[in-house]
This record gives C-alpha cells, structure tokens and sequence, in this order.
C-alpha cells in the first residue's frame, strides 16, 4: 500500500493518508468520518480503484479551480487556510484534535466546520472539493404568485404593450371573480402585483415580448462589439444595398417618371463608395450595373458627365473579395450567387437588421441629406409627404436623370475625398505615416496591407457571369434553349450524341446564349431568324400567341378527320364488289391511258381563241 492511494472493500472507498510498520491511516471517502489507524489485517481483500470511481459513487462533479468565479475561488482557499495547519499532524490524533479546537475558536466557526472540511480535502485529495455547492431555489411560488406570473406573461409581455393597471384588472376578471363576474374577497392587491414584477423584471424579456425581436436587435441590444473593424478589419469588405431616393424625376419631355433607385458598394474598413448605380429597375439589373461600375475606370466615367477627377480620389477598379448583403430577393437570388465563381464569398444578413451594414445605410443617409436641403421644391420628398394634406412633391418635379446623377456623383466624391472620419479607429502605423482621415486615402493605404481582400476580374467576364442561366439541350436541330435553337460549328459531335449543359442568355437579346462550363463562356448564335435582336419576353409572346392559335384550331381539326372518314367510308361502301379479271393488265392500263389523256395545250388554244 504507497500513501494517498484509493482502495475499494466491498462498497466502501478507502484513501490511505499514511502508513507505518504496523498501522495504516485511512479515511472513509464516502462517509467522511476523521481519518483513524487500522491494521493491515482490517483491509483484507480490497482492491485499487480510481479516482474516477469514486466520484461516479459519491456523485461529485469538480470543476477546475482555475475555471471559476473569482468569489468561489476565493471561498476555497479561505477555507483551505483554514485547515492547511492541521495537515501535517493529521495522523497524531490528540494534536489533531488540539489543532481543531485551536481554529475553531480563531475563525469563529464550530469544530464540526473544521472537521467537515477537513475530512472533505482529506477524501478528495483535491481543493476544487472544498467549493460551496451551487445555490438553488427551492422555494415554490404561491397561487398568488403564479397567477400574477401567468397575468404577466398573458397580458403584459405581449405586443399589446399593456400597462401594469391593465394587466392586473384582468388578471382580477380572468382569476379573482365568480361566475357571474363578481370579485372573490380575496385577491392579492396592485402593489403586490407590482412588487412581483420588479422583483423578477427581465428588461430583454421585456423589449422582445412588447416591440419584437427585431426592433429589439435594431435599437436595444447592448452594443458590445469593437465596432465595424472587428466585423472587417481590412480593406475588400463590400456592403451591398440600394435605396429608392427621395426625389421624383421627370424626362426630357418634362414628363413625370417617379422615384429612381440608387444602389451602392461600401467598403465596410474605409467607408469608401468602391461604385453606384443609379437606375429605374432594381434587382439583378442594378447589380449589374453596379459591378460594371465598380470595375470601371471612374476618371472616364465621370468625364461623361462632365466631371473632372484625379484618379486617386476614386481609384477603384477591383471587386472586394467578400460582399455582405441583406435578405432581399436579388441578393439571395441563384443568379447573384454565380458571382462566387470569380472568387468572391457572399454573406447574408438577416433581414431587418440594417445596423450589421451601418457603413451602406449611412452612406444613403449621408448622400441623400447633402443633396435634399439644396433641392426643396425640385421634387425633393419631405418627412411629411405621407400625411394628410402634405403637398404632392410630385408636382415640384424638374430634374432628369442625367441631371440627378451628376448631382450623386458630386455628392460621391466629396463623400469619398472631403468628409472627414473623425472617429476611425486609427492604428500607431497610420499615425506614423500620416494618413489623412479621407475614406479614399484609408482606402488607398488599407489595400497595400496584409490581408486586403480584392480581387481583379475582367469587365466581361463579370457580365457574364451575371447573366441569368438555364439548362440547354443538345440535339440534331441544334442547342434548344428556352424553345430556341442555337448553333456553333464546334460542336457537331455534342449534336449528335445529345445531353443537356448549362446556359446563360441574356434575357434583353436572344441573338445568343453562351455555353457555361467550369467558367468558360462559349458563344453560340441563334439559328431561327425571325427571333433575332428580339427580347426574351418579346420571344415568349410570340411562342404563348402560336400556341393559342394551334389550340383554337384543335378542335375544328378533330371535326375535319371526323368528316374525312366519314366521306371516304360512304364512298367505299357505295362501290360494288365484283371479282377483279387479272389477265392483260398492261394493255388494260394502256387503254385507260389513251383515255384519261388531255392535251393541256391544244386545251390552253381553244381558251384563248374563245377569250
């Protein structure tokens, strides 16, 4: 037997403290009883156990010390000092007993406590035993107490947003009145009512049961995070939305149009509008042409309008590896997500969550502040363009869209160049090389450090890439896409052995449709003339228009066969059966030859001469 070793005598666990010639110390580890001397004959039959063992028998769990609480650790060793001098004489009983007097009567506990905790260390051999168990609240609430509880949850947490006086009447009507409605004589009162709810008042329960968990996720939960450089601490970030602005456009015929759509890219480190597009139509379209924007060269685009930039103060020409979007159809649609084939990650947010891209969402407010006080009465919506009586902005309308986008263009560059960030979080680097707080210049220094995410990829590429797809099948006729048929002179064993392939087309022109297969774009132009320079719609039309008119002849064709037959059946059985003479069959023919034989000519003469 070696000290401190774990042994089993039939349900019993045994701890050997120490050993001497003839003696043996051991301690109880289940009943816990103070450690006692007995001979070697006494531990007849036992067996080593482990540690592991002993725990599943006695039921204990021990967390690591240096795991827990502050406090509870605390509690340990405060407690461990307490027995830590009456280790070494546990074997010497009277010292032993001395020594727990002697502490119960400094620490101003019972020598019980001491020993308690004693025997509790001694068992396990481990601080982590001398841990206060978990509290936990036995305490049963009354039938008061859970009717209020129920009236709480029922009438208050609800989106009704009751008040507590609200609550607590009906509770009275639902709980405290007899049958014919009236109140029981005892009822617990309005102050004892709201003494329980600020006693267990939750304030997370409170704001997501009375306004929603979405309001709560936008505007009470605790802001704990290190702003938007813990979500993107490097340049390549791109926040994705669009907004319809708040101003109505007319044409160049001073016709009214409406509202025009303003999507945008914001790198999530710097701030910087990596690209817009302004448009009518939102969606996929939009988004192409906001990827056309990104990757253009921005000095040329705004020359179109007129606009002189150096290229520094808008140098972007390459896609942001990672693109954070909302929950919004195009977004989530399967012809965004092919954009992940040039290398590009998408993440989705959830929905109505718009503090999670704050960078976009402030871009929109920011643009459209700095153009609306300048514009009033051009069209501009005001905040109470949607009560009663508000002036229809509509008629102020007078801008075109080419004149609206040289405005969001100026409004861009002096977000981009001249907004200063006074908040960025700068780093001793930054400082050291002066960086001015312009989102263009944090932009420009963030891509020349480790971890910029951008990634270069080429104008048509990208289009294409874009483009809607569907499934293609081979066939002798050519590749048939959308009821269409398509060919390439490359392909003439594909057409003969057949299989279906993936294709993108181009829903405004229907000339082509490009072969996809493992990113590599294969055009192929469209046999059926009558279809080209035609848009998709156009070419459905088309298609919905002959099938209508095939079905409404369906029926007058069923009547037609039904006549044919039956006129070829009353001619066959008018004709008379008789038995057929086999014999000089040619001159039989010859015969009828000569007299069915008509000279068209000579007959064509006499017409002539009779005219």
């Amino acid at each position: 037997m070696q000290r401190n070793e774990l042994i089993k005598i039939k349900d019993n666990f045994l701890r050997i403290l120490d050993t001497r010639e003839d003696v043996v110390l051991v301690i109880d580890c289940l009943k816990r009883t103070m450690p006692k001397w007995v001979t070697p004959a006494a531990l007849v039959g036992y067996e080593s156990c482990t540690e592991k063992e002993l725990l599943t028998a006695a039921d204990m769990i021990f967390q690591d010390i240096e795991t827990v609480d502050a406090k509870t650790r605390r509690f340990v060793y405060e407690h461990y000092t307490m027995i830590a001098g009456i280790l070494p004489f546990v074997g010497d009983i009277r010292q032993r007993s001395y020594l727990i007097s002697q502490t119960a009567t400094e620490q101003g506990v019972s020598k019980q406590t001491i020993r308690s905790y004693l025997c509790l260390y001694l068992a396990y051999q481990n601080l982590a035993a001398l841990a206060p168990k978990p509290q936990t609240s036995d305490k049963e609430l009354t039938a008061d107490e859970k009717n209020i509880r129920w009236a709480l949850n029922k009438f208050f947490y609800s989106q009704h947003k009751n008040s507590l006086r609200t609550a607590y009447t009906s509770m009275l009507q639902v709980k405290y009145c007899d049958s014919s409605g009236v109140l029981l004589p005892t009822y617990p009162s309005f102050y004892q009512f709201r003494y329980f709810y600020r006693k267990h008042k939750n304030m997370q329960t409170y704001f997501i049961t009375r306004d929603g968990i979405k309001d709560y996720q936008r505007n009470n939960r605790p802001l704990l995070g290190d702003g938007i450089q813990e979500f993107a601490p490097y340049v390549g970030v791109g926040m994705l939305d669009a907004t319809v602005c708040d101003i109505y456009l007319v044409n160049d015929s001073g016709n009214l149009i409406g509202r025009p759509i303003l999507t945008a890219c914001i790198d999530a480190y710097s701030s910087l509008c990596c690209g817009y597009s302004l448009s009518w139509e939102g969606g996929t379209y939009s988004l192409r042409g906001l990827m056309v924007n990104i990757l253009s060269d921005k000095v040329q685009h705004c020359r179109k309008f007129g606009i002189h930039i150096e290229k520094a103060q808008w140098d972007v020409d390459k896609l942001p590896g990672t693109f954070v979007t909302d929950m919004g159809s195009e977004y989530k649609s399967a012809t965004f997500e092919q954009i992940a084939e040039l290398g590009v990650s998408v993440i989705n947010l959830p929905s109505y969550r718009p503090e999670l891209k704050g960078s976009v969402e402030k871009f929109f407010d920011l643009v459209q502040d700095t153009y609306k006080k300048h514009l009033k009465g051009k069209g501009v919506i005001m905040p109470d363009y949607q009560e009663r009586g508000a002036h229809d902005y509509r008629k102020d309308a007078c801008l075109t869209m080419t004149d609206f986008e040289k405005i969001v263009i100026r409004c861009i560059i002096y977000y981009n160049c001249q907004r200063i960030i006074k908040n960025f979080p700068y780093t001793e680097q930054m400082l050291k090389v002066n960086v001015q707080p312009y989102a263009n210049a944090i932009y420009e220094w963030g891509k020349k450090q480790a971890g910029a995410n951008l990634i270069l990829a080429d104008m048509e590429q990208v289009i294409l890439t874009l483009l809607p797809r569907t499934i293609g099948k081979f066939t002798r006729y050519g590749l048939k896409v959308n009821r269409m048929r398509y060919k390439n002179e490359n392909y003439t064993e594909k057409y003969l052995s057949g299989g279906e392939v993936t294709v993108a087309y181009n829903p405004e022109d229907v000339s082509c449709v490009w072969l996809v297969n493992c990113c590599i774009y294969t055009r192929f132009e469209l046999i059926e003339s009558r279809y080209r320079d035609k848009k998709l719609p156009e070419v459905e039309i088309m298609h919905e228009s002959q099938k209508r008119l095939v079905k409404a002849a369906t029926s007058e064709n069923l009547q037609a066969q039904v006549d044919l037959v039956n006129y070829i059946e009353a001619i066959a059985t008018a004709a008379t059966h008789k038995d057929v003479d086999m014999k000089a069959v040619r001159q039989t023919r010859k015969r009828e030859q000569e007299k069915a034989h008509i000279d068209y000519a000579s007959a064509l003469k006499g017409d002539t001469a009779n005219d």
